[in-house]
């Protein structure tokens, strides 16, 4: 299964603090996991910002996830677009074309976003 994490799930499995249920889709060969630049960016401005949440090094991370065979899937025009056929469950524009990389790509996306957990489609909730 190809699976697409949230930035959340990519900062706690740089940190080794992945809930159970998490680590066992990361560590499952038969999955192929995914990063996204929003992530990457999401990260860059919020450390930026000074939130607590964000104080990994953006830089460190994306070696460690290219390090650690996570495929960087590019953001394109068709996910920009994708991301205008959503509901407004949800209005964080990053978790928002996370998403829509997801759908137009037949991936899941892993989340522990209580909030992107009531899409519909391709979500796995991962509860903390």
């Amino acid at each position: 299964m190809k699976l697409l994490l949230d930035t959340h799930l990519l900062i706690w499995a740089a940190a080794g603090t992945l809930p159970a249920r998490a680590q066992e889709l990361l560590t499952d060969g038969d999955n192929v996991l995914y990063f996204s630049p929003a992530s990457i960016w999401e990260i860059v401005i919020k450390k930026s910002l000074g939130r607590n949440d964000f104080k990994v090094e953006p830089e460190v991370l994306r070696r460690g996830l290219l390090d650690n065979q996570y495929e960087e899937l590019c953001i394109t025009s068709r996910h920009t677009l994708g991301a205008n056929d959503l509901p407004l469950l949800h209005k964080d524009p990053f978790d928002r074309i996370l998403l829509a990389q997801a759908k137009s790509e037949g991936m899941s996306l892993v989340t522990s976003d209580a909030a992107l957990g009531e899409y519909p489609g391709p979500v796995i909730f991962i509860s903390r």
